[in-house]
């Protein structure tokens, strides 16, 4: 039997802090340095009947310095009504989603392959922004960090470079 311990095997960074996405917003930003694999998991609660744009960006330090928009797709998954189910849904590789307008909960997650970041010009950090939208609509996520180079009790910290 396996034993897995989410807190040894996995670094959970929240990324946006559960808020109104009226003028959109940035997350935290981090650095994928110690880290195989990232998803970001947004979790939506639609309350307007208006999309929300969601981008995955990457950046030179925790800073944001350089930031640009993801030059590689990278897969998607979503359930876009987390009361009627559990199912996520493939969607097509991209370097954004943006949600349909219906009013329901959501889920959105982005898997991030660090060696997709532009990695010759000092890239190894992201985040991700939300379009703007709607008052009523509440947005949140978290960064998982996957595949952690360090495995230990108390992973390296992915808020400093």
């Amino acid at each position: 039997m396996t034993r897995f311990t989410l807190p040894q095997q996995l670094k959970l960074v929240e990324a946006l802090a559960p808020a109104a996405d009226a003028a959109g917003r940035s997350s935290d930003i981090i650095n994928l340095k110690n880290a195989g694999k990232a998803f970001i998991v947004i979790s939506l609660t639609q309350g307007n009947a208006a999309t929300v744009a969601l981008t995955p960006m990457q950046a030179q330090d925790v800073a944001g310095t350089g930031a640009k928009v993801l030059a590689n797709a990278v897969p998607i998954w979503s359930n876009l009504d987390t009361a009627a189910s559990d199912t996520l849904v493939r969607r097509t590789d991209a370097v954004n989603y943006t949600t349909d307008a219906a009013v329901k909960n959501k889920q959105v997650i982005f898997e991030i392959d660090p060696a997709l970041l532009d990695l010759n010009n000092g890239f190894d950090c992201i985040y991700v922004t939300t379009g703007a939208s709607n008052a009523a609509n509440i947005t949140a996520g978290v960064f998982l960090l996957a595949d952690l180079r360090y495995a230990q009790e108390t992973p390296p910290s992915a808020i400093i470079d």
